[in-house]
């Protein structure tokens, strides 16, 4: 949630931040408007509060002095009235002018470029492009011939969207998720496994609600509850209204989820098996910092999910997302991209964002300042860390050889129990 004080005291500069996302900035005259009837009524309940306790006094003197008192406690009593009416319209004031806010995308952090994916900025690349003496085959045919993924009893017993791990298949999904898990333990981050269920108020907090409250599962007979679109959005929300100690930051988190996502609108011809689905697995790194080490934790979760990558072997690239590419919560995001040689291009297996003080305000997640003893919103961190829905394609196809194997990437090699290629049964 954007600073209401931000957008009072530099309107042009956040019109023009949301214009470079295109953005609607139509919201932003009527919370000003909002604004100045909000502090107008502050002004006026104050004052009369002000002069019902000085009343009051006044009151209880009179009555110790034996004065009658019947037409000023009668005047109180309007007073008090009137009190009444001015905090309600202030209540509906203020929360009008916060789901305005709160239907606002974060600003843009300096040096992000306006625009959408046509203004992309490819930053580095990782290795050549794979090239074969022989003709390659797609991830679904190489997946369905070596009975790794079952994609007819996916869909039977989940529906299009759904995909059925079996055999060398689960174990090399699963030896994925290992090594990313061990590799965050080495680099001393803690360990989460969050509720898959989560509230309401988890999806406002991380930014996806109210604008996306229809892209998730959601469970309607247990009221407002849904299925976590990504471990991020469970992690936002460890220390929502929590005030946490300077000492205690930066905190480095990663959760291991299933991430359930509606994925609304038609899929692309190209984009079938594992490439786009409702229900994949992913390993979540997350930071909560202080705001002048948010940039510094930002390229260490860049350079941590390119290591990964880079620890498999397969050639990717990393580019820095224009304005209108990121998601609305995020200042900065940066994506980790990987070839699909049958799809002829690239696809993203991790997006690292910084979404500055943005999520920390809807959450009301703060810090004290051991200098100070002042409260400040502390700065918000993701990057997949990495989700393996793109990871096997790219690896099955990178790796595959002229007689239909698959060669294990050595890093997963000791997790595969020694096995060093998968081969038809």
């Amino acid at each position: 949630m954007l600073d209401i004080k931000l957008i009072r005291e530099n309107t042009e500069a956040v019109c023009k931040g949301l214009e470079s996302r295109g953005a609607d900035t139509g919201a932003i005259e009527k919370i000003l408007a909002l604004d100045v009837r909000r502090r107008e009524l502050l002004a006026q309940t104050e004052e009369l509060k002000s002069k019902r306790n000085t009343v009051s006094k006044e009151i209880g003197m009179r009555k110790k002095a034996g004065d009658d008192t019947t037409e000023i406690q009668a005047e109180m009593r309007a007073v008090g009235e009137k009190i009444a009416e001015l905090d309600k319209e202030l209540a509906d004031v203020e929360q009008e002018q916060r789901n305005l806010l709160l239907c606002l995308p974060n600003l843009p952090a300096p040096g992000v470029v306006p625009g959408g994916k046509e203004a992309n900025e490819v930053i580095s690349v990782y290795g050549e492009k794979p090239t074969f003496d022989f003709t390659p085959k797609n991830h679904v045919d190489l997946c369905t011939d070596l009975g790794l993924i079952d994609y007819e009893r996916g869909v039977k017993m989940g529906g299009n969207g759904f995909w059925l791990y079996q055999g060398d298949g689960a174990r090399l999904e699963w030896a994925l998720l290992t090594y990313f898990i061990q590799e965050h333990i080495k680099d001393g981050y803690t360990f989460i496994l969050p509720p898959h269920m989560l509230t309401y108020e988890c999806g406002l907090t991380a930014g996806q609600f109210p604008k996306f409250e229809e892209d998730v599962y959601r469970l309607t007979e247990e009221g407002f509850h849904f299925m976590l679109p990504t471990a991020e959005t469970a992690l936002i929300n460890m220390y929502r209204d929590e005030i946490l100690s300077e000492a205690d930051l930066p905190k480095r988190l990663f959760a291991y989820t299933p991430c359930y996502r509606r994925e609304a609108g038609t899929y692309r011809a190209s984009e079938r098996g594992m490439i786009r689905g409702h229900q994949f697995n992913k390993v979540e790194m997350f930071g909560y910092t202080k705001p002048e080490d948010s940039e510094a934790m930002l390229q260490e979760l860049i350079r941590k999910a390119c290591k990964l990558v880079e620890g498999l072997g397969i050639h990717h690239r990393l580019a820095k997302l224009a304005a209108g590419d990121c998601s609305a919560s995020m200042a900065t995001t940066y994506d980790v991209e990987l070839w699909l040689p049958s799809m002829n291009e690239y696809k993203e297996c991790s997006s690292v964002s910084n979404a500055m003080d943005y999520q920390a305000r809807r959450g009301n997640i703060r810090f004290r300042r051991e200098a100070t003893k002042k409260t400040e919103f502390v700065h918000t961190l993701n990057g997949s860390g990495l989700a393996t829905s793109r990871l096997m394609p790219a690896i099955v196809e990178q790796y595959q050889q002229a007689d239909g194997s698959i060669k294990i990437p050595d890093v997963l090699v000791p997790l595969m129990g020694g096995q060093t290629v998968i081969t038809k049964k």
